[in-house]
Parts: C-alpha cells; structure tokens; sequence
C-alpha cells in the first residue's frame, strides 16, 4: 500500500524489495507493507537496497532509511503520533504536529515488530531486537533490545568478514 499526499515525496533507491504476500517472509505477516508520505512537504526515503516485509513506514515529516537496511516482519516506523488532543474529549488527526525526523543509518537490521518511533537516529550497522520499542537514539554499532529500548554495546565495532 503506498499513499501520497499533495507536494509529499517517497524516493525507492535501486533494488529496494517491498514483500507484501504472507509467504513473503517466513514468520508471516500481519498485514501488507504500506509506505505513506502523510503531509504535504513530507518525505519518505528508502536508499539502495532497502527490504522490508510487512512493515509500515509512515512519515508526517520526514523518514530516511539507509542502504541495505532490512526492516523484519511487522516492524513499524512512525514519525509522528497520528493523532493529538483537542478540545475536551476530540482527536486531531494532523500528521505534522509533534512530527520528529527519522533517520535510520545503513545496513541496520530492524527485527520482526519492532517499533522505531518520532525523533529516533540509528546509526550505521546497528540491530534492533524483536519487538523493540525505540523511542531514543541508538549509535553506529549497538544494538537496542526491549520496551522501551536500552541500548547495549556489541562486542566489536567493525563488521566481521568472511573470506
């Protein structure tokens, strides 16, 4: 499912895959993947490489994601709230206030039903556990586990190579 507002943007990189179908990855799926760019001058971009299996990427503002990163089954990415007060007992459902960029570095593994929330930077070659809920940063390299996410170092800095 993709949708765009009037004067939003969403920017596929070369070779990004999009899995939808429940045989798309083996824990199934919970729903389609949908990618929206919400308001106008809202931007969703999914670099060279990008995978993603029944995720939703949803920006009021601004969602980048990095080569080769790989969302899991399920996982939500969400800069904004959806909906905010108003009134005595009324919701507005204006997707830009309260929007936080995103941005989610390169090679960064997602697990399945993870939630990345508004305002959260991942950097470079980090993991985030299943079902994480990630509400702060998470640097290059680490790896952020549990509801809410705490954060934890990995043993080494420097992707291992095979040869």
């Amino acid at each position: 499912m993709i949708s765009l507002a009037k004067g939003a943007r969403i920017v596929l990189g070369e070779g990004v895959l999009i899995g939808s179908s429940v045989r798309a990855n083996p824990l199934g799926l919970p729903h389609p993947s949908a990618l929206r760019a919400m308001a106008r001058g809202s931007q969703l971009i999914l670099a060279r490489g990008v995978g993603m299996s029944g995720s939703a990427v949803c920006a009021g503002k601004s969602i980048e994601i990095g080569e080769g990163t790989i969302l899991g089954a399920g996982a939500l990415v969400m800069d904004n709230d959806f909906h905010q007060p108003i009134e005595d007992w009324l919701w507005s459902n204006d997707p830009v206030t309260g929007a936080r960029p995103i941005k989610i570095g390169r090679g960064v593994f997602v697990g399945a039903r993870a939630m990345i929330l508004k305002g959260v930077t991942i950097g470079d070659r980090a993991i985030v556990g299943a079902g994480a809920i990630v509400t702060k940063d998470v640097p290059a390299y680490h790896l952020a586990v549990g509801n809410p996410a705490r954060v934890i170092a990995l043993k080494s800095e420097t992707p291992q190579r095979s040869t």
